[in-house]
């Protein structure tokens, strides 16, 4: 399966989740919005530590929609590495594993 396939799938998962229990997707959704582009961080930094949260709690379908997210604000493979570095110095083996495939996500999708 590619990085893709997963991004759609999540996607996917998400459309079914939104029609079930639409207050509740709803309100996800407002937080998030009010957390982006609210407070002093820009957008990309505020990204790059839900990437880095995503690595650490191994979850994949959170790193590819932030992968996504991170390329369309223009973040360079070297900054993806720096977020990756920092998270496997806070998460240690586990994190590094996660790590990795976060890295191919984004390899993948810049192509």
């Amino acid at each position: 399966m590619t990085w893709q396939d997963k991004l759609d799938g999540t996607r996917n998962q998400l459309r079914g989740l939104n029609k079930t229990i639409p207050d509740t997707t709803r309100a996800f959704g407002a937080l998030g919005k009010a957390v982006k582009e609210g407070g002093v961080l820009e957008f990309k930094t505020k990204e790059f530590i839900a990437l880095g949260i995503a690595v650490t709690q191994k979850c994949e379908a959170c790193i590819v929609l932030h992968v996504e997210t991170l390329i369309k604000a223009g973040a360079t493979r070297d900054e993806v590495g720096d977020v990756l570095s920092m998270t496997i110095q806070m998460g240690g083996g586990p994190a590094m594993m996660y790590a990795a495939k976060a890295l191919e996500c984004f390899d993948e999708l810049s192509d």
